[in-house]
Formats: structure tokens, C-alpha cells, sequence
């Protein structure tokens, strides 16, 4: 099985170092997204994909990781050419893979298992949350009320996602280079007819996208109970 851990972006929204490389309690983002799957048993590469000019030269707490079970690869322009890119990276004996953000630093054992549980299954396994806010959607103006979203039946995506190996090449393929509509590795494979399922999740695998999460970060490293 073959992991991809998608860190190509520049975190520009919080400013400063790209937040993959930032600390959270003294160890790098990356890293703590990082572990969890290097350290599976049924795991037997990791494909890190960085921008370009860090994976030519990737920080030394990284490159001391990589070789026979872990390279660091260049993403593109958008989301999917980056996960493709890992994915291709990937030793042709991994027929399930999993695709992880970087930005999501506390993903646990057991909604890993379960994804990879799906994939092994022949279909796509998502990691997700159910929607717990009221949810509104606006008007043309951006500010106005248009109606209320009913939150019965929606979830909120999380990574890891899982897929069989040919299903989510057959899906990537397909997707209209530059296409910025499919956000996530699954919305890819919906597209492409094939079946995905959710996989309960814990809110904790939040995705660290501002400077108050990485506060509330910081916190949860430091008082994990």
C-alpha cells in the first residue's frame, strides 16, 4: 500500500513560512502527517509531494526520511496535478493508496484502517465528519441570506482518502486539466462513476488553514486529552 502526503501548497493565507514546515509544539506540521503512515505495518512507501524549489532541496529533518520507503516529489499548479504526481511516484506494487494533506496533523490509527478497509474492498473510502453548524447559503452579494442549507445528509471531507490504485489513476486522467471544481481526491472518482463510501472520523483531523487554527493546534499538541 502506498500513502501520498500532499503538501505542495504555499500556505499563503497564514503568511510567512509555508505552514507545512511551521512547528506545533516543536515538530514540524509535515512530520506529524507524515508519521502516522510511515510508521503503519501495511504501509510500504510515502510519497511526500512538496513545491518544486523545497522538493529539490527538502528540509534536513525530511531528507533524513527519505530513501528506500519514502521520496519526495514536485506538485504542480493546482491540488490534483500534485496528487497525481505522488501517485505516479509510487512503486507499482502499491495497488491501494491513500491521499493525506499535510495540513491535517492529528489523523489517528483507526480512521486510517477503516479507509484502508474500503480500498481494499474495490471502492473509495473518505474520511469525514457530520455537519453539526446550521448551514446558510448566501446570495449574489455575498452578504444577504438566501436560504437555510438542511444538514441532515451532509458531511464535511476529510483525508485520509483511500482508493484502489487503478480507480483513482482511471479518475485523475479523466479530470479536466486546471479543473478547480473537484477539491478533494474523491470528488475525482465520483465523478468518474466510481463508488465512495464515508468513514466516520473525529473532529480533531481538522485542517490547519489560518493562524487560529494553529493555535488551537499548538493547544491540542501540548494537552492531547
Amino acid at each position: 500500500m502506498g500513502v501520498v502526503i500532499v503538501a505542495a501548497g504555499g500556505g499563503h493565507r497564514i503568511g510567512g513560512t509555508p505552514k507545512q514546515f511551521r512547528e506545533i509544539a516543536g515538530v514540524p506540521m509535515l512530520l506529524r502527517a507524515v508519521r502516522p503512515f510511515a510508521a503503519h505495518p501495511e504501509v510500504a512507501h510515502v510519497a511526500v509531494v512538496l513545491p518544486p524549489a523545497h522538493a529539490a532541496d527538502p528540509p534536513a529533518w525530511l531528507a533524513t526520511l527519505a530513501g528506500g520507503s519514502l521520496s519526495v516529489v514536485a506538485g504542480g499548479a493546482h491540488r490534483a496535478v500534485s496528487a497525481a504526481s505522488g501517485v505516479a511516484a509510487l512503486p507499482a506494487g502499491c495497488t491501494v493508496v491513500l491521499v493525506h494533506d499535510a495540513a491535517r496533523p492529528f489523523v489517528g490509527r483507526a480512521v486510517i484502517d477503516a479507509v484502508i478497509s474500503e480500498a481494499r474492498a474495490g471502492r473509495g473510502g473518505v474520511a469525514a465528519v457530520p455537519v453539526s453548524d446550521t448551514l446558510k447559503e448566501c446570495a449574489e452579494d455575498g452578504v444577504t441570506i438566501a436560504r437555510t442549507v438542511p444538514r441532515a445528509r451532509l458531511w464535511r471531507a476529510q483525508t485520509p482518502q483511500g482508493f484502489p490504485r487503478t480507480l483513482l489513476e482511471t479518475a485523475q486522467r479523466l479530470a479536466c486539466p486546471g479543473d478547480d471544481i473537484a477539491t478533494d481526491d474523491a470528488a475525482l472518482v465520483e465523478r468518474a462513476g466510481g463508488v465512495v463510501r464515508l468513514v466516520p472520523d473525529s473532529a480533531r483531523n481538522f485542517k490547519i488553514t489560518s493562524s487560529d487554527d494553529l493555535a488551537l493546534a499548538e493547544l491540542w499538541a501540548t494537552h492531547p486529552t
